[in-house]
């Protein structure tokens, strides 16, 4: 049996990170459409999506724990494995409770845009374990995001094979179909976790992190709770807010998410060719606050193909600035903490979209509210980053 070098391993990732995305995009954009098909409320909808991201938080939690001790290879393999029985549970259920269930075991409701879940800390240690070099991480950042972005697009085809396979076997039937073939794209992507190896890494000699690794941690959870909670309260309920907003039908969302995920893909791909040779932190930065400045826009927007075009823009940024504050949340951590500090940071996330039960409530009263709002936590996200990680921060320290 031939012996395969940790990086000769790395195609697997991607082959994950590719079977993984169609999945979880087609059941984040079916998420709030199909339970209003069930006919749930959107106040009962936006629950929901908050219930997701707490046992999110938790699972995520654990992971952590394991990732560090066990490997990230075992962090990813549980993160997988988790998602996958939620989405058979959603397939194979006509009971709403347990759909509801299947719902929040999987973690879909945090956002329509590309959902992570567990999987993303597992995946940030994992490349931050096996390459040192902060300009490699970057272009595997990139690669990653660059390559989930495009399998988007089969995520995005098959929601909108929703409506023409309705006329065939109805329409909750059609979601559970989709969200079976979603498994079996969990299920592949399991078996190409299987396939890594996990780099060499030192024993994990405290409980939790080293003090450093905390210390610098604080920083990357503050401006994650920021960014989380514009991401809560704008994005889990995307799909509805268009239907409502402009009467955008299943296939028209299908064509905004297939066009976004291009702008993602193009963004990624600009990135793994010049942002490692850019200033990290200002690329981390400011993409993150002109994405807050586009939310703005796009609450006030008259037509679906304005607000179309303004969050095509934010995708864009999107994938530009990903992999640079992948790289900044992770370069002032101990080696031995990859997994605990991911997770504590993923976990910053989730508690700041748990905010997306909210997202019903502020709906129901103003349509444009959760957009706008959110635009404002992720611009305020973006220069919390500046201050943070900047010069300014360093200053402030040295004062103190």
């Amino acid at each position: 049996m031939p012996e395969y070098s940790v990086d000769s391993r790395f195609k697997y990732l991607i082959y994950s990170r590719a079977f993984r995305s169609v999945a979880i995009i087609y059941m984040s954009l079916a998420f709030s459409l199909y339970l209003a098909a069930l006919h749930i409320e959107i106040i009962g909808i936006g629950i929901i999506s908050g219930l997701a991201m707490l046992f999110m938080i938790f699972l995520t939690m654990i992971l952590g724990f394991i990732g560090d001790r066990h490997g990230y290879r075992t962090e990813l393999l549980c993160a997988e494995f988790v998602a996958l029985i939620g989405a058979l549970l959603i397939g194979i259920s006509s009971n709403a409770a347990y759909i509801i269930a299947g719902m929040v075991i999987a973690g879909i409701g945090g956002g329509a845009g590309g959902l992570r879940g567990a999987f993303s800390p597992g995946t940030n240690a994992f490349i931050a374990n096996n390459y040192t070099d902060q300009k490699d991480r970057v272009r595997r950042y990139s690669y990653v995001t660059l390559v989930g972005a495009l399998a988007s697009i089969g995520g995005s085809i098959l929601f909108a094979s929703v409506s023409p396979l309705s006329a065939f076997v109805g329409l909750l039937d059609s979601y559970k179909i989709l969200f079976l073939v979603s498994a079996a794209m969990l299920a592949a992507s399991l078996v190409s976790i299987a396939m890594l190896a996990d780099g060499k890494r030192p024993k994990k000699t405290t409980i939790v992190m080293k003090r450093a690794s905390i210390n610098y941690s604080a920083k990357v959870i503050a401006t994650n709770i920021l960014g989380g909670m514009g991401t809560g309260i704008a994005i889990p309920l995307l799909p509805l807010w268009l239907e409502l907003s402009y009467g955008a039908t299943a296939l028209d969302i299908g064509i905004v998410f297939t066009a976004l995920y291009l702008a993602i893909a193009l963004g990624s791909y600009f990135s793994s060719k010049i942002a490692h040779s850019m200033d990290t932190l200002n690329v981390a930065a400011y993409t993150r606050l002109l994405s807050g400045a586009l939310l703005f826009a796009m609450a006030f927007s008259p037509t679906l193909v304005i607000a179309a075009v303004l969050y095509l823009m934010r995708g864009a940024l999107a994938g530009f600035g990903s992999p640079s504050r992948t790289t900044v949340n992770l370069r002032g951590i101990d080696v031995e903490d990859y997994g605990t500090a991911t997770s504590a940071q993923g976990i910053a996330i989730r508690a700041g979209q748990l905010s997306s039960g909210l997202s019903g409530y502020l709906m129901d009263y103003s349509l444009p509210l959760p957009i706008f709002i959110g635009g404002a936590l992720q611009l305020a996200s973006g220069v919390g980053y500046k201050i943070l990680f900047g010069k300014q921060g360093i200053k402030n320290r040295q004062k103190k």
